[in-house]
């Protein structure tokens, strides 16, 4: 086990790692559900070879002038990507927003298309099970004590592997990632457009469906005087919608002297009923392009 308490060993691994240009990190916290949660542990692994065997435990307890090394030398070094999963909680013990060149395997995951990631939940366990063949990843770790010394012998292997998981994450991420934003100039047009033309018919053979079989679920409930199963509940919204006359309004407006900075939005009734007076008007105009794919029709003979 790489693990290490002494202060003068952890700054020279520091400055060692200075030398990386990417690193895989993880954090446990102590008293992490106080007011006064405190970083126990920082770990760390620097390369994809052997991963297991190359991540190093620094024990940063008690030691905020390491944990500053750490952050000057390593969290605010551009030139050093730092890999973390949730990124935005290690961040609150290690630079926060001063943290350069950080990247968050939860934020990649978030922008994989559901269907080529359809998970309950992007937690590392779910993703490390799911896309890596991970049996099961065991988590009973997380909420133990980080501040006791010394942390006993499943704390540290926990400890351990949590950046392996997050290496491996991270490549398999790293390769959705990559096939799901090829090159445009590369595109082959004909092969996507019969895959959307599939996919839309089989869309559109769906959401008939959905719709058939869910309008015969509410008429079937209200009939039964059902409003709940142990899968679905019937409920009914109301929304009031507050109207008045436009002329009415400003009438109001002017009597009680109110100063309205808002613009109004013409639509094509308002820009037809206002005619000429329109050009009196100081009419901003705002213009938006927007790109609409379009099936054409083919045509039916007769």
């Amino acid at each position: 086990m790489r693990y290490f308490a002494d202060s003068n060993y952890i700054i020279s691994l520091i400055e060692k790692y200075t030398r990386s240009p990417i690193l895989w990190l993880d954090t446990e916290v102590a008293d992490f559900t106080t007011r006064n949660p405190k970083l126990s542990l920082i770990q760390v692994l620097d390369t994809g070879e052997q991963p297991e065997t190359n991540v190093v435990i620094l024990d940063v307890l008690h030691q905020p002038e390491v944990v500053d090394i750490f952050i000057e030398s390593i969290m605010l070094n551009p030139a050093i990507e730092k890999v973390f999963h949730n990124a935005k909680y290690d961040l609150k013990f290690l630079g926060k927003t001063k943290a350069k060149n950080v990247t968050c395997t939860l934020e990649m995951a978030k922008k994989i298309p559901y269907y080529l990631l359809p998970l309950p939940n992007l937690s590392l366990k779910t993703l490390a099970e799911s896309l890596c063949n991970i049996a099961k990843v065991d988590k009973t770790q997380q909420a133990s004590d980080w501040g006791q010394r010394p942390l006993n012998e499943n704390q540290l292997n926990y400890a351990k592997l949590d950046p392996v998981y997050l290496y491996m994450v991270h490549q398999k991420l790293l390769h959705l990632q990559a096939s799901t934003n090829p090159n445009p100039v590369d595109e082959d047009i004909t092969l996507l457009t019969e895959h959307y033309l599939k996919l839309k018919q089989q869309l559109q053979i769906v959401e008939s469906e959905l719709s058939h079989v869910e309008a015969r679920i509410k008429a079937a409930m209200q009939a039964q005087n059902i409003v709940e199963t142990s899968e679905i509940k019937l409920s009914s919204v109301s929304r009031t919608t507050l109207k008045v006359a436009f002329n009415q309004l400003a009438e109001v407006i002017q009597a009680n002297s109110i100063q309205l900075d808002l613009p109004i939005t013409l639509t094509q009734k308002l820009q037809k009923d206002l005619a000429e007076i329109l050009e009196q008007l100081p009419v901003q105009e705002e213009v938006t392009n927007s790109w609409r794919l379009t099936v054409k029709q083919e045509e039916v003979e007769e």
